[in-house]
């Protein structure tokens, strides 16, 4: 393992580099989780792929913001980082909720180092019945902070039968998400409250994968198999999971990876496994 915090782009990053061989993946945290957010799913695949993990600006342990940053910036973040702790090649890059959001920004500006695209819950954009809602959560945010939202913000993402699995990594995963700085928290929020990627799809030139939680209520199946529906080469699987699914379902999630990376990287790929 090496990682570390570098300076790119005026702002202060958090990453962490696993495993010795094999094709390269990018793992992308949710909005309000950090690079712990893959430590149930790594150690599955570390064997086999190099995974590259960053705590995205505002996030974990990287520089806080305040409002204004955009999906952009991050994608735009995460490709200085590399070319600053010299990563070339091209990888699969895997996203999560708003993590997903800054992969399919990622590889639509710089399709030349994406070699394919896992949007998992992805969180492309907010419905408008949903808007004032998510409005209301960040302005609430900046009032109470991080203990006066979580449980408006984890009882949907972190379904009752998931925390009755482990009731003691639900209390982790909490503290964790409490943990969170409550400003840049709240920028995420507002950059998430005005932002609507399902355009960028049909952009997409590398193959892509999309891993639905049958059981999250926030981005549903439909709404995955909706955004798929506008791309020309992307396949639909789903698994049994919430929406924070490195968290809950680890070991589907780093199947579907591992079979993803396999097929779009080719023989070495397929070696490594």
């Amino acid at each position: 393992m090496t990682g570390g915090w570098c300076e790119v782009g005026g702002v202060a990053l958090r990453y962490r580099c696993d495993g010795s061989d094999g094709p390269f993946l990018i793992l992308i945290h949710e909005m309000g989780g950090m690079i712990e957010s893959w430590d149930r799913v790594v150690p599955l695949l570390q064997d086999r792929f190099r995974i590259f993990r960053f705590d995205m600006r505002g996030a974990g342990m990287s520089e806080k913001v305040r409002e204004g940053i955009r999906v952009d910036q991050l994608a735009d973040d995460l490709a200085a980082l590399l070319d600053t702790v010299g990563v070339t090649e091209r990888a699969v890059v895997a996203g999560c909720a708003v993590g997903a959001a800054v992969a399919l920004s990622f590889v639509t500006r710089h399709p030349e180092r994406s070699a394919g695209l896992v949007l998992m819950n992805p969180a492309l954009s907010v419905t408008p019945e949903n808007l004032p809602a998510l409005r209301a959560r960040a302005e609430h945010l900046r009032q109470a902070g991080t203990h006066g939202i979580v449980e408006e913000s984890l009882a949907s993402g972190y379904p009752e039968s998931f925390r009755a699995v482990d009731a003691a990594y639900f209390e982790m995963f909490r503290a964790r998400w409490l943990a969170n700085d409550p400003e840049s928290l709240r920028a995420h929020f507002l950059m998430l409250a005005g932002m609507d990627l399902r355009g960028d799809v049909p952009k997409v030139a590398c193959p892509i994968l999309g891993i639905s939680g049958r059981l999250d209520p926030l981005r549903p199946t439909s709404y995955v198999r909706e955004l798929l529906d506008l791309a020309t080469n992307a396949r639909l699987v789903v698994i049994e999971a919430g929406h924070h699914m490195p968290d809950q379902a680890p070991d589907a999630v780093a199947q579907e990876l591992a079979a993803f990376v396999t097929h779009v990287m080719g023989s070495r790929a397929g070696e490594a496994a």
